[in-house]
C-alpha cells in the first residue's frame, strides 16, 4: 500500500471503483454506476471526505489515465480504465 495518506486515499478510490454500486450512494437516475461512473460527491460521501478533496484526487487519477470521465448533465462521472490500470501494473511488475 502507498505510504502517504493521499496515496492511500487514491488507492482506496481505485479499489472501491471496482464495484461502485457496493461502495457509493446511488445517483439520481444516472443508470448503472459501473457503466456511467460515479460523481465526486458520491465518492466524497462514500469515503467521508470533503467533495473538493474527492474531486482533486479523482482529477489526478483521471489525468494519469487511470479513470475515464463522462459528463452527464452538469456533473463529471468517473470510472476505472481497466486497460490503463493493467498497463501500469505491468510496468511496475517489470521493475519500472
Amino acid at each position: 500500500m502507498t505510504g502517504t495518506p493521499s496515496g492511500r486515499l487514491r488507492q482506496t478510490i481505485l479499489e472501491r471503483l471496482k464495484d461502485p454500486a457496493a461502495h457509493f450512494p446511488a445517483g439520481r437516475a444516472q443508470g448503472d454506476p459501473a457503466e456511467t461512473g460515479v460523481t465526486a460527491r458520491a465518492v466524497a460521501a462514500g469515503l467521508g471526505v470533503p467533495r473538493r478533496t474527492a474531486a482533486a484526487h479523482l482529477g489526478l487519477l483521471a489525468r494519469l489515465g487511470l479513470l475515464r470521465t463522462r459528463r452527464i448533465r452538469c456533473r463529471t462521472h468517473y470510472r476505472r480504465d481497466e486497460t490503463r490500470i493493467a498497463e501500469v501494473a505491468r510496468m511496475f511488475e517489470k521493475g519500472w
